[in-house]
């Protein structure tokens, strides 16, 4: 199959933010009194938004904790200011974009990240290559994946038809997240999520390398 559009999930299967994270997160943690987590314990707790994520950092739901928005605060502020200390694009992934650009592709991102940080996020890394980048905006009564509305907001906005796109991701709430917009997922082995967890989860198409990708093209 070829596509005419491909929306991409951000952390995980375009840029490797896990690092970044889990400072911010280990900032949070420590300023108000918790112990920090490991890196794979955040690399766990990724892929429901900066909610689940302070959460699941914490120990505990927003409502039954005292301090939540105090933590969430503190992460959202530091991970503001540190978002690109360590970020970077996955090998391959920038050659991958300029291809589907050369090939006159639609590219959008479409994640469960806080909106400013997906923005300023694909802005520095990605520019032109993305012509349209959506973040969780729950506040303005948009579900976040893996409810439909980011991929249709993003569709929408690259006037794209849904017969001829596709959804890039490396978890499995991006494989529910696009068989809930239905539409194909293409899964990649390199992100939170390792390719045996992908299969196991609904995976259909998976993926390597960025380069397998343009296959698709």
């Amino acid at each position: 199959m070829r596509y005419d559009c491909f929306l991409f999930d951000l952390d995980g299967t375009l840029l490797d933010t896990l690092d970044d994270l889990t400072d911010a997160v280990n900032y949070a943690l420590k300023k108000n009194g918790y112990s920090p987590r490991t890196r794979e314990e955040v690399r766990a707790f990724i892929g429901n938004g900066v909610v689940k994520l302070t959460e699941r950092a914490i120990g505990q739901e927003k409502e039954s904790c005292e301090n939540f928005d105090t933590v969430f605060k503190d992460f959202k502020l530091y991970y503001g200011e540190h978002c690109e200390d360590k970020t970077r694009a996955y090998e391959g992934v920038i050659e991958l974009l300029t291809a589907l650009k050369a090939a006159g592709k639609k590219v959008g991102v479409v994640s469960n990240k806080a909106a400013f940080a997906v923005e300023k996020l694909c802005e520095a890394y990605f520019g032109e290559l993305v012509g349209v980048a959506i973040g969780e905006n729950e506040s303005a009564g948009v579900k976040k994946k893996p409810a439909p509305d980011t991929v249709l907001l993003a569709l929408k906005a690259l006037n794209a038809k849904k017969e001829t796109a596709v959804y890039v991701g490396d978890s499995e709430v991006d494989i529910l997240t696009a068989k809930n917009a239905e539409l194909p997922c293409i899964s990649v082995s390199w992100g939170m999520k390792d390719g045996e967890f992908l299969l196991a989860n609904g995976a259909d198409v998976l993926v390597d390398t960025p380069d397998q990708i343009e296959q698709f093209i």
